[in-house]
Order: structure tokens, then sequence, then C-alpha cells
């Protein structure tokens, strides 16, 4: 890294802490971001330098950066030691505990989320992060449960979020358990599936029995 790219991160680091610490009272707002150079001391034509997108790219790269720091705590586990279910917990875990002292900030951003203008941002963000867990944990699929795997994670990551947000209970213990019920469902669902399946006569041996009691015309 150029000692040029590294001065704007370290920038760009700074309006990030600085800018979340004013979300609580001036909301995801140009407000808050102009306020948050002004506490970490950055010019205002050096801060939309650094976030040409303002306060939206902020919300991106804060984002983006709890990704990051998932995915790297992520590799200093021992996986290998844990069943599938347990990684995925342990990575949904990792997620929010590095928004834990942000949650004002981030309650915000859901609602600036869903105000239609917002919306796609919202998915997308939603999105890159169940992509990055799954890669994380070395899903390599290219098929459609590439999709479904996505979906199905970010339904379970997002009910997680909102339980955790409200959650006072000692360490999150309750969110925990909610995730691990849910996990629980998701895995137990292939299995339903198949006895429901089960039930019904194969489609084609229904039909070909069916053929074989019509009588034959003559």
């Amino acid at each position: 890294m150029t000692d040029a790219a590294a001065a704007l991160a370290a920038t760009r680091d700074a309006l990030i802490e600085a800018t979340l610490a004013q979300v609580p009272f001036d909301g995801w707002t140009e407000r808050a971001l102009r306020a948050g150079a002004r506490r970490a001391g950055i010019d205002w034509t050096t801060a939309r330098r650094a976030f040409p997108g303002g306060i939206a790219e902020v919300l991106r790269s804060w984002s983006a950066a709890g990704d990051r720091e998932m995915v790297a705590r992520l590799a200093e586990e021992d996986l290998d030691a844990l069943r599938f279910h347990e990684r995925i917990a342990l990575a949904v875990r990792l997620r929010l505990e590095h928004d834990a002292g942000d949650r004002a900030a981030l309650r915000l951003a859901l609602s600036h989320g869903l105000l239609p203008s917002e919306t796609p941002g919202a998915v997308a963000a939603l999105y890159r992060t169940v992509d990055a867990i799954w890669r994380a944990l070395g899903d390599a699929s290219t098929d459609f449960s590439f999709y479904t795997k996505r979906a199905t994670l970010a339904g379970v990551y997002a009910a997680t979020l909102l339980y955790w947000l409200d959650d006072r209970s000692e360490g999150h213990a309750e969110t925990w358990a909610f995730l691990d019920r849910r996990l629980a469902g998701v895995m137990a669902l292939p299995g339903r599936l198949n006895r429901l399946r089960g039930l019904f006569p194969d489609p084609a041996r229904w039909r070909d029995a069916l053929r074989a009691r019509r009588p034959a015309r003559g």
C-alpha cells in the first residue's frame, strides 16, 4: 500500500468511527458526517474526498469493515472442531459482535434501509454479509444451491439481528439460543421435505400406474 493509500484508509477509518458517534443524535445524514469530520479534526474537503458517496458510502464501508473483521476472526478459529451449524452460528455471532458498541447506529441504519430509496443498498449489504460467511466457511458452490444457501442464511441472519437488537440478557445468551433454534430448523428442513415426499407416490410411477389401469381402446 502506498503512503497516499494508507493515509486515505486512515482518514476513512477515523471518519467512520467519529461519524458513528454522531449517528445516534443526527441519524444517517450529512449532518452526522460533517459533525464526525469536526470530531475527528478532518476538514470537510478531505472528508468529501474520502467519502465521495457521502453518508451512504460511510454506511457501506462500516458494514464492509464488519464483514472483513468477521472473516479475519473466523480464520483464527479451529473450525474443524465444530459441526457445520456451529460454524455458521459462530460466524453470525462474530459479525454481530462487531457492531455491539454501535447498536444505536445499527438500529438507525435499519430504519434508514427501510426507506424506498435506500432499500437496494440494505439488501446489497445483507447479501454481502451472508456471502462473506459462506465463502469464509469454504462454500464453493456454483449451482442453484449457491443462491438458496445465501437466501436461507439471509433469513436467519436478519431474524437474529432483530432479536439481538432488543436482547438485554447477559452476554446476549437469549440471542444465541434463538440463533441455535433457527439453525436447527433450517438444518432439519431437508429431512422433513424428504419425509413429506415419502408420503406421496413418485409422479412418474403414479402416472404409469394410471395408464396401466385404463381399459385398452379397441
